[in-house]
């Protein structure tokens, strides 16, 4: 099957028996994190198909309406006032396209993570949460839990104990720390494990966060 979504692919070894999914943030594009693949530690990993899509172009309010890539238009520097709904859902649709072709490739969902950064992870929380089959985990860098009022109406039963992981920047001057601490603590309260950690960094990835993302698809894939 072919999905909308352009995608960078990585194999770590001949016929994967998992897959990451790993959405990037705004502005950039599916290419982003693939250097990261290299810095991982995966012994005892499967073969992993790693799988980096380019989100759509778009116009994006609070960039002045410049065209770039975005999973969804954000209209206000809360991120959570005015939230581009009906953009999240699209994405969220294609994602889960992503995911389909996944399992028609042999690939179970239980052996499928979703990634992201920023706006790729609250992707991660709007797709996964919502996913009807149980996935391998989610991991969630530097964003937030986006339509977070309409996640309990929605999320489904079979990703209950599917394992978060979340890091974020202490000193993230893009997605407060604040804005992730209270998207962690709304999931804890719905009964999901998370696995936080922060690092002294802002809006971005350090060494000390490769390790332990490393660590965490070691235990949830290997």
């Amino acid at each position: 099957m072919t999905t909308k979504l352009e995608t960078i692919q990585i194999e770590t070894a001949p016929n994967p028996a998992a897959a990451v999914i790993w959405m990037h943030g705004l502005g950039a594009d599916g290419s982003d994190f693939v250097p990261i693949v290299d810095q991982l530690d995966l012994r005892g990993c499967p073969g992993i198909r790693f799988v980096f899509p380019n989100a759509p172009v778009m116009p994006v309010t609070i960039n002045g309406g410049y065209v770039m890539p975005a999973w969804y238009d954000i209209r206000s520097g809360d991120l959570t006032q005015r939230e581009d709904e009906a953009g999240l859902r699209k994405s969220q649709a294609e994602i889960e396209e992503l995911i389909a072709q996944e399992i028609a490739r042999g690939i179970p969902a239980d052996k499928i993570v979703l990634a992201g950064f920023s706006q790729g992870c609250a992707m991660v929380l709007q797709t996964g949460l919502r996913h009807p089959a149980k996935l391998a985990g989610m991991m969630c860098l530097s964003g937030y839990l986006p339509l977070h009022d309409k996640t309990d109406a929605e999320r489904h039963a079979a990703n209950q104990q599917t394992p978060i992981f979340q890091a974020h920047g202490r000193a993230d001057p893009v997605v407060p720390v604040l804005r992730a601490e209270q998207s962690r603590d709304l999931l804890q309260q719905l009964g999901y494990q998370v696995e936080w950690r922060e690092y002294m960094m802002q809006h971005s990835v350090c060494a000390e966060e490769v390790a332990d993302i490393g660590s965490w698809l070691r235990r949830v894939l290997g």
